[in-house]
């Protein structure tokens, strides 16, 4: 029944003898098809169409504890435009006022809810628990962040939430790689208007490579692909879902990539997060559609689902932006977020220095935020040859004025840039490993196959300059290198700094291997801003082009191509 009712979606979509099984389906979606929105009171005015009802399915992700409302970047008529969005206490409205409007409303967050801000830190996370619980989500699972405060406060944090969470590939590590039960239970059932709408969850299995070692210490993680058949199979065959979801937490490249195999059959839509994609339309892939919706809290995603008789017979997604200037404070959520913020107010409220330009991070090749971040590297640490810095990809915009008239950088607002204080680290390379070294990070970036695709943006640096081609095949990408102006050699010494992984061996330094002689400072990344900014404030970070595209602008908003979608 599920191959007869797919195979009448894609005559739908006009797919069908197009070979859409070498690549993915550009630019459809199911709204090309379907009413652009669905109003309960038009449906039960219908004397022929009383038996409808509609499931309305909203989701958020990667609000990285961003509990006020804040600035955001939107790219409209090519250039950036930025106006607040956001809020815990805002989304608390909107969610009250879509169960008001939808009776059958199911609310779910799918990661990264406990790490992004100096509240979270200073609390390992627990003063989000109460925020979430009044928002009244009905399912939460784990982002690749949720492991920041280590396994045992994540099950803490995680167990501490009302709501039930789902994950398939998240696994007890009982030791000498043997693999223990899951953490959390594979799937859930919403019972709901006759039906039984089946949500399946996975997140990053990436997770020990990109985040410290030693924070997912005691988990196994594994590839979706390795059960998700299985589950597929109990939910649609055993359990006569009408409609599968998988809630992923896996960037929006890999869930593309997952789209478009096999296993995923029987999938209906993949509700993503990770990269902080903005999806407005549904990515169709061969064999589910894809979304993502933003982060920060700035965006909620809105899937309504049309059930007649037993069946899903209409769909439609939107984005909808939480704009603070519509939705009114919620003020219980409002004095839960002020109380837990009080005994540190002074701290978070900390002017630490001035910035004459907007602060962001939303460009994949430079941005302000990191280029302060480097500036203030090289200022510490003029000697060295080369500093970088991840590509990190977390920490909404920073525009507004006060009265001096330039842009305030709070303590608060150096944990959301950096809401991990690493200790800063040096060491050795070759010339040859830089090369080595530039090209991986430049595929995990730009590889042509969205599974090869490692999270992030392009890692920052200062010192070193790169010209480079994004889409050219691996190890051809980099078309010009220089170190302190001069072409880079291979067989020189170079030395470097970075941040320390917590669990990364001693000769590894961001992603560097074989590192010589690697030492840790006596300083970390916090220390060093404040230090920074305290002797040079107000500053001016401007990107200084140390890293060019040849074949792709500076403004570029997404690692994502091969599909239509656009960061918007």
């Amino acid at each position: 029944m599920h191959s007869e009712k797919r195979r009448s979606f894609l005559k739908k979509l006009g797919l069908l003898g197009l070979g859409v099984g070498s690549g993915w389906m550009n630019g459809l979606m199911a709204s090309d098809f379907i009413k652009e929105d669905f109003e309960p009171e038009s449906l039960s005015e219908d004397g022929n169409r009383s038996s409808r009802t509609i499931l309305n399915i909203l989701q958020t992700t990667d609000v990285h504890c961003q509990v006020f409302p804040h600035d955001e970047l939107f790219w409209e008529n090519n250039q950036a435009v930025f106006r607040q969005c956001g809020g815990y206490a805002q989304l608390a409205t909107f969610f009250k006022e879509e169960r008001k409007r939808y009776k059958n409303t199911f609310i779910i967050d799918t990661g990264d809810m406990f790490q992004g801000s100096e509240l979270s830190v200073k609390t390992t996370g627990k003063a989000l628990v109460p925020i979430l619980n009044a928002l009244g989500y009905d399912l939460y699972l784990p982002g690749n962040w949720e492991v920041v405060y280590y396994k045992a406060a994540m099950q803490d944090l995680m167990g501490s939430l009302n709501a039930p969470k789902v994950c398939a590939n998240m696994y007890h590590d009982l030791g000498n790689g043997k693999r223990g039960e899951l953490i959390f239970q594979p799937y859930y059932i919403w019972h709901v208007a006759g039906v039984k709408i089946g949500f399946l969850g996975y997140t990053d299995p990436l997770v020990p490579k990109r985040q410290s070692p030693n924070y997912s210490k005691g988990i196994i993680y594994t590839d979706p692909e390795e059960n998700l058949e299985h589950y597929v199979k109990v939910l649609r065959e055993q359990e006569k879902c009408a409609y599968v979801i998988i809630v992923a937490h896996l960037g929006l490249s890999q869930q593309i990539h997952l789209s478009n195999q096999p296993a995923c059959e029987g999938v209906d839509i993949i509700l993503g997060g990770d990269t902080h994609e903005r999806v407005r339309k549904p990515i169709v892939g061969k064999y589910s559609k894809v979304v993502e919706p933003g982060a920060f809290g700035s965006f909620v995603g809105r899937l309504q689902l049309v059930i007649e008789n037993g069946r899903v017979v209409d769909e439609i997604y939107k984005l909808e932006e939480v704009s603070p200037k519509k939705l009114k404070a919620d003020p219980i959520v409002q004095k839960i977020v002020e109380e837990s913020e009080k005994p540190f107010i002074d701290d978070l409220r900390t002017v630490i220095g001035y910035s004459t330009i907007p602060l962001y991070r939303y460009f994949v090749i430079e941005n302000t935020i990191d280029t302060l971040i480097i500036d203030a590297l090289r200022w510490k640490m003029p000697n060295i040859d080369i500093v970088l810095s991840n590509g990190f990809r977390f920490c909404p915009p920073r525009v507004q004025r006060d009265t001096t008239g330039n842009i305030p950088i709070t303590s608060a607002y150096l944990y959301d840039m950096l809401p991990v204080d690493s200790t800063v680290r040096m060491g050795y390379v070759t010339g040859k490993q830089i090369q080595q070294w530039i090209e991986r990070e430049l595929h995990n970036v730009f590889a042509e196959k969205a599974k090869e695709r490692f999270g992030g943006w392009v890692v920052k640096f200062d010192g070193m300059k790169v010209k480079f081609k994004a889409y050219a095949p691996f190890g051809s990408r980099v078309q010009e290198l220089t170190v302190g102006g001069q072409p880079i050699d291979p067989d020189k010494t170079y030395s470097i700094a970075a941040c320390e992984r917590d669990g990364d061996p001693a000769d590894v330094l961001c992603r560097f291997t074989g590192v010589k002689d690697a030492r840790n400072m006596d300083f970390s990344l916090h220390r060093m801003i404040k230090e920074y900014l305290k002797a040079n404030s107000p500053v001016t970070p401007t990107p200084k082009g140390n890293a060019v595209a040849i074949d792709a602008p500076s403004n570029l908003l997404t690692q994502v191509y091969g599909v239509d979608y656009q960061f918007i």
